[in-house]
């Protein structure tokens, strides 16, 4: 019987997991707090200062996460706006205006890579993203040596192989 709560508990956990999983992402709104924010959301994975006294915090859920969330906080600490910024239309916006920006302006913009490598024979580096999409993809940017992006894209993901850091 003991044998069989545990199995009972584990599915009960394994369950609420799944649907925590599933649950849609509200953001606070407009004119919270930022003590509010925190506390409802915990520490931001990265702050940035966007100009005089505002700020960006960043909730990346990378490397195998597909959302970054983009808080900005006026001078007074309170939100102005929040954006999942890994949403597909906007990559497919932003995939111009890539070449040349600074790669500290790029992690402003897209947060976090998911994964960050060099970039081979070239030098630089390669950053990725995941996103939510049907397709096995990523998005991918290159950034050279003198720390400016060359360009960026959408490429097949890698762990779509169901290779041993497949995720799904």
């Amino acid at each position: 019987m003991e044998g069989m709560n545990r199995i009972v508990t584990a599915l009960a956990g394994a369950c609420l997991m799944a649907s925590l999983a599933a649950c849609v992402v509200v953001p606070p709104g407009p004119g919270t707090a930022e003590a509010e924010v925190l506390r409802q959301w915990g520490p931001p994975s990265a702050r940035y200062v966007l100009g005089p006294a505002q700020q960006r915090l960043e909730y990346a859920t990378g490397p195998f996460g597909r959302t970054t969330w983009m808080l900005d906080l006026d001078s007074n600490g309170r939100l102005l706006r929040a954006e999942q910024v890994l949403a597909e239309p906007r990559l497919w916006a932003l995939q111009g205006q890539l070449p040349g920006m600074t790669r500290e302006k790029l992690q402003q913009t897209l947060g976090t890579p998911g994964n960050r490598r060099g970039g081979g024979r070239q030098g630089g580096e390669i950053w990725s993203w995941r996103y939510d999409t049907r397709e096995c993809l990523w998005f991918r940017v290159s950034i050279g040596d003198d720390g400016r992006v060359r360009d960026g894209g959408f490429y097949p993901d890698p762990v779509c192989d169901g290779g041993p850091n497949d995720p799904h």
